[in-house]
């Protein structure tokens, strides 16, 4: 586990990645919107703002959550990350808004879409850019657990997307004639980046109310104590939960009141083990108990009732 913390600590050099990305497509993407005036592309310029903002978040929240524990934050900083992708939701969201206002004058007010040719192979190259980047975060944080990476790479490539749409306007633009392509087709940009605000929005919230593991992780905990407690033991009260990169295991198992304290021990330290070598950057608790005390068997819920 110490090694994956100690890699977590690189993290920043993918945020800055993203931070170099978001300035060379603002650039490109705004040079590209003075040379054709297609409200499209402006849109797409706009969002590459947003890139900028959430990169820089990124970077924070990340060099916050490699912090060790410390006596006010006793489980880590981990949990930092959904702040990012949440907000990260809430600037799309004002993004997409945004783009719709532009859209919504520019149908009241139609202007000739200028140097397409030019206008689209700027954007081209702002997108091959936003896409490098992209698939580079979201390696990263799928191998490190970074919610806050997962998060600026999802939006980049929501960025690749929207730029694709783009061009696609206002080449019909320049194949038909119709200039009320252009914000129509700005507006259709901004209600799918906003679902995908909505999204990372609804994702960290998921996260900040401690959210149990992917199922793919509970079923492998349930394996290993399948295969690791003996016939007369058993478990229960299991409860998992997620913070940002790191994961947290909880249970209790009962074992014969005859076992000896080191008997007991040696088990719950076994199991232990198991899950830390299957699951990266875990806290495991297990809690030794005598299956023939009715006492054990009244605390599965998280508010123990009340014993005379």
């Amino acid at each position: 586990m110490e090694a994956g913390i100690k890699e977590r600590e690189h993290l920043a050099r993918y945020a800055w990645l993203s931070v170099g990305a978001a300035i060379s497509t603002i650039l490109l993407k705004t040079a590209a919107y003075w040379a054709t005036q297609s409200v499209g592309l402006l849109s797409d310029a706009m969002e590459s703002i947003v890139n900028l903002s959430a990169a820089f978040l990124a970077l924070f929240v990340i060099r916050v959550g490699v912090r060790p524990p410390d006596d006010q934050h006793a489980y880590g900083h981990e949990k930092v990350e959904y702040f990012s992708s949440g907000a990260e939701g809430g600037m799309i969201l004002i993004a997409a808004l945004s783009i719709v206002i532009v859209a919504i004058q520019r149908l009241i007010d139609p202007r000739q879409v200028e140097r397409i040719d030019v206008g689209i192979a700027i954007s081209v190259i702002a997108s091959l850019i936003n896409l490098g980047t992209s698939i580079v975060l979201m390696r990263a944080g799928r191998r490190f657990r970074s919610i806050a990476l997962q998060a600026d790479a999802k939006h980049l490539m929501t960025d690749v997307w929207t730029s694709a749409g783009v061009v696609i306007g206002i080449g019909l633009v320049a194949l038909t004639g119709w200039q009320v392509l252009d914000p129509m087709i700005a507006i259709g940009v901004a209600i799918q980046i906003g679902f995908t605000g909505i999204g990372l929005m609804r994702r960290s919230t998921h996260g900040l109310m401690d959210a149990a593991l992917p199922e793919a992780d509970v079923q492998t905990v349930l394996q290993i104590l399948g295969e690791n407690l003996p016939e007369d033991a058993m478990y229960h009260a299991l409860r998992t939960r997620q913070s940002g990169a790191r994961s947290f295991v909880s249970m209790h198992i009962q074992v014969p009141g005859e076992w000896s304290v080191q008997k007991g021990h040696d088990l719950a330290e076994a199991v232990e083990q198991a899950i830390r070598e299957a699951i990266p950057m875990v806290t495991v608790f297990t809690h030794i108990e005598p299956r023939e005390d009715p006492v054990s068997w009244a605390d599965e819920h998280l508010d123990r009732p009340e014993h005379g």
